[in-house]
């Protein structure tokens, strides 16, 4: 039974925190309602069975506790204007627990009231995983390595700038929509690449959070399909968390695209990754359908030998006149490396050494010890891993380049 509950956390948190918070306007109330109704179907699907809706038995449950909670407490005038609603919406529950087979766009206003803009981004993600992923406040601390008490704090400070900013619980309108869905979807991508490369720890991935983020962007994606920007998203992730099991060995350690068993990426969810960036593709592409276009290259060569890098610097070429950033310029120059030789690469990398916002980024000297080494500058490249790991906080990609100093030495 149990798992059961698990599950059904898992699947349906989200959809019904997001019609309970249209009735409480509060996002407090509206937890702590949600948290009653789980913790009631723990024992009352141990008696009575599993319900054959899952998410209509929660959702009833939650609003009556929540209807309930405001009668006694006299609270209705004071938390309305929390969360203020622009739309009439009749009695929203009852509508949603009777459209559960529609798109419910309750989990749409949830995800963008998490990510307005009014919050800064590290707000914008702990209010998504504590709200929409359903993730307590100690798990949350965890996912930013911090204090529970801290993420506790930061978290109570995002809701109540919600509340004093008067931020409306609605989907945005036409002309507002396509700038917050670019929050959101930078929420969800900057969630997935936290957990991709674990910016510090011992471990490479964080598998919570890719999975998180796979279910966040699945979700809106079945909220949007047509969108091309959220397909994009979903196939960039699908396509890129397909290599996950081949990312390190059998002991841990790192391995790089050229050393992965390929055997053991996932062809399932390559396959739907294909088709997902051919649909983005087929529309104006955005930055996500390049990114996913370039991990299709890489996810449809059969071998590393095989690799069109030619082909990934033109999509890198592409994408950095949609989306200028340090970051894809870095990456350009390393494919360039991979397709016109080492020389070729280290110029390209060595006209970013001046941009700031790679100052202390420890891919750009790695990439440089690379091609240093396949130059036979061993002593410059010496130099450059050296670098390279003091600015590598993760434990797992330290010991990987440390490994390659080791090798320059032997």
């Amino acid at each position: 039974m149990a798992a059961a509950v698990a599950d059904a956390h898992r699947r349906e948190w989200a959809f019904v925190l997001a019609t309970t918070v249209r009735i409480t306007r509060d996002l407090d109330l509206a937890e702590e309602c949600v948290q009653d109704a789980y913790a009631q179907a723990l024992h009352r699907w141990a008696a009575q069975g599993v319900p054959a809706r899952p998410a209509a038995w929660l959702t009833t449950v939650a609003r009556n506790r929540a209807l309930d909670l405001l009668r006694q407490q006299s609270t209705m005038r004071r938390a309305l204007p929390l969360l203020i609603e622009d739309e009439h919406t009749g009695d929203v529950a009852d509508a949603a627990i009777t459209a559960l087979e529609e798109i419910p766009d309750d989990r749409l206003r949830l995800i963008c009231t998490c990510a307005h803009p009014a919050l800064s981004p590290e707000a914008q993600v702990a209010l998504t995983l504590r709200l929409v992923c359903g993730l307590s406040t100690a798990e949350v601390a965890r996912a930013f390595l911090v204090a529970e008490p801290t993420m506790a704090a930061r978290i109570t400070r995002a809701k109540k700038k919600i509340a004093a900013a008067r931020i409306p619980y609605r989907v945005p309108g036409p002309n507002e929509l396509p700038e917050r869905i670019e929050a959101v979807l930078a929420v969800v991508h900057l969630l997935f690449t936290t957990g991709h490369t674990a910016p510090s720890g011992a471990d490479l991935i964080r598998r919570d959070l890719t999975e998180r983020a796979t279910d966040l962007a699945r979700m809106l994606h079945t909220l949007l399909p047509e969108n091309p920007d959220v397909t994009g998203l979903l196939a960039l992730i699908l396509l890129t968390d397909a290599r996950r099991e081949a990312r390190t060995d059998v002991d841990g350690s790192m391995l790089p695209l050229s050393d992965q068993d390929r055997t053991r990426w996932d062809r399932d969810r390559i396959t739907e990754g294909i088709a997902l960036v051919r649909a983005a593709l087929a529309r104006e592409p955005g930055r996500y359908a390049l990114q996913a276009a370039i991990a299709a290259v890489h996810a449809e060569a059969p071998t590393y030998a095989d690799t069109d890098w030619a082909e990934i610097v033109g999509l890198y070429d592409v994408l950095v006149q949609v989306w200028p950033s340090p970051v894809v310029a870095l990456n350009r120059a390393v494919a360039v490396g991979m397709a016109q030789g080492p020389a070729a690469g280290l110029t390209s990398l060595d006209e970013l050494s001046a941009e700031p916002q790679l100052a202390g980024y420890g891919y750009l000297p790695a990439a440089r010890a690379h091609f240093l080494a396949e130059l036979g500058r061993t002593r410059e490249a010496r130099t450059a891993y050296e670098e390279a790991i003091l600015l590598t906080e993760n434990a797992t990609e330290r010991a990987f380049l440390a490994a390659r100093l080791a090798e320059l030495d032997a």
